[in-house]
């Protein structure tokens, strides 16, 4: 696997949080499926910036191969720290901008934020891209031509930011198990590129399970101290699901029309996306009375400019040094890291009715994982046994 075929795996990992929580996924959550006439590409945190993480979803084979971008090589040990870096980093933004929206002056100021993560992804990326460190070598298209893919960025942002600030984080990160799905039905109307049969049979229980979620978590209760989901937290997690799960595979399409890397593509694109939500911030935004923000929540704001830093650094790192199984394995535990954090702060009982959609989405998202892995190993040992045959 070339080192750009796993970066476009985490081309949502950015600095927003959905974005390797999903997004990223906000990531690399789920492997690659090489062979036919399609590709597996994987998402989740699509995070701007999580998430993203991998999004399981096979995408048509076409166009020439994009110059790879090579990080310098380092050691299993520098591997397994930027791992860890990258999945502290991943939690920290969800739980941090959770924090940030729970102050009603900043959860009206959206767009605003999100500005404010595409600049620091923009300027990350300036940075690495730096003679000193020369993770990859900038390239430049024109503006029009990226417009469009900036705005998908924008709102594959906004909207699943929305969901975390009206909904508790572990409604909020097991609904973005349904972007494997989303994305893999949007494959196949647009492509007709189709999903082993097991994969689509531990699809099921996954969809079930985030439905399962959905309902029992957005239920009023009469303990304050229980933090639940509003219908408006419902209705932008889905929303925000069907514009990540777009993005991800529009954005395929823009990496074969402009020859670019992931990078090289993000680079483009966050500085665009920021400046045309300049024009439309004072229109949406409500401001808060900036004097009257408490420091602590100016902290917070820094703090999650910092995790989204980390999270691209160290997402650079790790799609070249790990294999698809490293990144399913660290993948999940971002993931089940966050919706455990998330209900020991959310007040709910073990005995809660929607723990049990908790698991049957994560045992059902975490099968498709292994159903993929297997069906890579497969289509590899037959394109071994092909090379073979023909030498």
């Amino acid at each position: 696997m070339s080192v750009e075929q796993k970066e476009e795996r985490t081309r949502g990992s950015f600095s927003s949080s959905s974005a390797e929580t999903a997004t990223h996924e906000e990531n690399g959550k789920f492997a690659r499926l090489d062979g036919g006439d399609c590709e597996k590409k994987t998402p989740e945190d699509l995070e701007i910036g999580d998430e993203r993480e991998d999004d399981g979803l096979l995408r048509p084979k076409s166009g020439p191969e994009i110059p790879a971008e090579e990080p310098p090589k380092s050691s299993f040990r520098a591997a397994l720290i930027w791992m860890v870096i990258n999945t502290l980093a991943t939690i920290g933004i969800v739980f941090t901008n959770k924090a940030i929206f729970t102050d009603p002056s900043l959860k009206l100021a959206q767009l605003t934020f999100a500005a404010f993560h595409f600049f620091i992804t923009w300027l990350t990326l300036f940075t690495i891209s730096r003679p000193r460190f020369a993770f990859f070598v900038p390239r430049r298209t024109t503006i029009r031509d990226i417009i469009p893919l900036s705005v998908a960025m924008s709102l594959n942002v906004i909207l699943p930011n929305l969901s975390l600030a009206f909904s508790s984080v572990t409604f909020y990160q097991v609904a973005r198990i349904m972007l494997t799905p989303c994305v893999a039905l949007m494959n196949y109307l647009l492509y007709r590129a189709t999903l082993p049969r097991n994969a689509l049979l531990a699809l099921v229980p996954a969809c079930f399970g985030v439905g399962m979620v959905s309902y029992y978590d957005s239920l009023p209760t009469a303990d304050t101290k229980v933090k639940t989901t509003s219908s408006l937290g419902v209705i932008f997690a889905f929303s925000g699901i069907f514009a990540s799960s777009l993005y991800t595979v529009w954005i395929a399409s823009y990496h074969r029309k402009l020859k670019m890397s992931s990078m090289q593509l993000l680079f483009n694109q966050a500085p665009v996306s920021a400046i045309m939500l300049l024009y439309v911030i004072p229109f949406v935004d409500t401001f808060p009375v900036w004097t009257e923000v408490p420091g602590n929540r100016w902290l917070m704001i820094l703090m999650s400019g910092m995790f989204a830093a980390l999270i691209n650094i160290s997402q650079f790192f790790i799609i070249a040094q790990t294999g698809p199984v490293s990144s399913t394995v660290v993948g999940h535990v971002k993931t089940c890291t966050i919706v455990a954090l998330g209900w020991m702060t959310s007040g709910r009982t073990v005995g809660d009715k929607s723990v049990l959609g908790v698991l049957v989405a994560l045992g059902g998202i975490i099968a498709y994982s292994i159903v993929m892995l297997k069906e890579k190993a497969k289509q590899a040992a037959m394109a071994a046994a092909a090379a073979q045959e023909k030498r």
